[in-house]
């Protein structure tokens, strides 16, 4: 298991990443970032690219895809937070949008 990182670690780390935002999920923090297209098949496309990714890495998001929207979602469930690995994996899905 992953340390969870600090606000303060997760803060510098998403400086770089000014897309992606910390909020909760039950209470618990994580990482937030919302996309948006032109049509419901656009979203679903890169959630499926995330979606692999995330099968990859055996590490899976809450991804939520509506028309025009996609929304996914960071955190460790084992660790209770964000970890090193979420932040990875959310510059990953900044890879996969560009």
């Amino acid at each position: 298991m992953s340390d969870v990182l600090t606000h303060e670690e997760l803060t510098s780390q998403l400086l770089s990443r000014p897309e992606w935002h910390i909020g909760t999920m039950e209470d618990i923090p994580c990482l937030c970032r919302t996309w948006t297209f032109a049509n419901f098949a656009d979203a679903f496309a890169l959630a499926s690219k995330i979606a692999e990714l995330a099968e990859n890495y055996d590490h899976h998001p809450q991804i939520n895809v509506a028309w025009g929207l996609l929304t996914v979602i960071w955190w460790s469930h084992d660790a209770g937070g964000v970890t090193q690995r979420d932040v990875d994996m959310a510059a990953l899905c900044d890879h996969l949008s560009n």
